[in-house]
């Protein structure tokens, strides 16, 4: 399950995911300069306003493999969403969520829920939802917005 894993937050502190036990997840790959970038950290910051006192919480993955859109440093990235967006979920190291170096927890997302490039992360914003005991329950390409997402968060958090 997702909670085996223990990754880095972006001040390079250890985080065991198992931290996150009966919440519902969703795990996506951000960039500070890609086309969705806007849109899709304005409506994350959204939903988890919404539903973060009832279980939910997203993970955030800065990735710099799509057109090289995440190209700054930890702390760059940081102050990018939490200024910018005010994102107050958690974001971590930035990492590789396709070839030799792919992160653990991307390998075991990506093996978990196929996608439409069999198990290449498409772009930025790609989105894994998980449930409260941290199975991968469904893989949205980047285009999809979060907003088209709540009613899967919703079915997940009333479970």
């Amino acid at each position: 399950s997702v909670h085996d894993f223990t990754v880095k937050d972006i001040d390079g502190k250890d985080v065991a995911l198992s931290k996150f036990k009966g919440r519902a997840l969703l795990i996506v790959n951000v960039a500070s300069q890609c086309g969705l970038t806007t849109a899709n950290y304005t409506e994350l910051s959204h939903l988890y306003e919404k539903y973060k006192t009832q279980g939910f919480e997203i993970l955030a993955f800065p990735c710099n493999q799509f057109g090289a859109q995440e190209p700054g440093s930890n702390p760059q990235i940081k102050q990018f969403a939490c200024t910018r967006f005010k994102a107050e979920f958690p974001i971590f190291d930035k990492v590789d969520v396709n070839g030799p170096n792919t992160a653990p927890i991307y390998k075991f997302l990506k093996s978990s829920a196929g996608g439409f490039l069999g198990d290449l992360v498409k772009w930025n914003f790609e989105k894994f939802l998980v449930d409260k005991t941290g199975k991968v329950v469904e893989r949205y390409p980047p285009t999809t917005s979060p907003f088209q997402i709540e009613k899967d968060i919703q079915k997940l958090l009333a479970a």
